[in-house]
């Protein structure tokens, strides 16, 4: 998505900055593990072929992503080059978005957002990154909603076709947010329940997961706005994102 291209996030728990060329080479090595594969259902890439990946994220308009990044130390009025280095890498979070019309085709068709969210190496998980990170990014949805969707329908032939008549995005709503979690994940199952997501079934699907929605009535700014306190995240500041791709 191109709406992010130039936008950082820093808050007192985590900085998120634009998936760009330079984390591709310590993504690669984080896709490489083979328990990082099954969790995220992925096959290992080439390095050229995940540096085309890299450009896929940046550009598609169905695709939101961030690198989830060390917190930037100390205050600062504008980021520096080194504050998203490889060694400050520490995941990513990404939003895929999809018009949902139901199994039939038959029903009004609504946006859903599903997300997905890895902290990579073993060494940063259990520090409260996953939980900042994804509360952060909740609050840049609700945040840039309008935006969001305007370049997806405004780009995406697919969802203009499905959308047929809603307007280049204009006014839309995402009707939820969704996660698919494997049966046996209990931390992210407990991370995406104690951010207000539910499971849609009390049984996990044929491919041994559980889905979990967060509905429309809480992607309100007030409903993230807690979640962002509960999580002891302090701050939430924008910043302009300006490495050169």
């Amino acid at each position: 998505m191109l709406l992010n291209a130039k936008t950082a996030i820093s808050t007192s728990m985590v900085l998120l900055v634009p998936y760009s060329k330079w984390h591709v080479p310590r993504y690669h090595e984080w896709m490489q593990d083979e328990e990082i594969q099954e969790a995220t259902a992925s096959e290992p890439l080439s390095i050229g072929e995940e540096y085309a990946m890299q450009q896929s994220w940046r550009q598609d308009p169905d695709k939101l992503t961030f690198i989830v990044c060390l917190p930037a130390p100390g205050p600062q009025s504008a980021l520096q080059d080194t504050d998203d280095t490889t060694d400050r890498m520490v995941g990513d979070i990404n939003l895929f978005l999809r018009v949902d019309d139901g199994e039939e085709g038959d029903a009004e068709p609504q946006i859903i957002g599903e997300i997905e969210l890895m902290i990579a190496e073993k060494g940063n998980q259990r520090k409260g990154f996953g939980k900042a990170a994804l509360n952060t990014f909740l609050r840049y949805i609700v945040e840039h909603e309008g935006e969001i969707l305007e370049e997806f329908v405004g780009r995406d032939e697919g969802a203009k076709k499905a959308l047929k008549g809603k307007g280049e995005g204009k006014g839309l709503r995402l009707e939820c947010l969704s996660v698919k979690i494997g049966k046996a994940n209990e931390r992210s199952l407990a991370l995406f329940e104690g951010a207000s997501f539910r499971k849609v079934a009390e049984e996990p699907n044929y491919f041994g997961e559980f889905e979990l929605r967060r509905g429309r009535g809480d992607l309100g700014r007030e409903a993230v706005d807690g979640g962002l306190e509960r999580a002891g995240v302090r701050g939430y500041d924008e910043m302009v994102y300006d490495r050169l791709e």
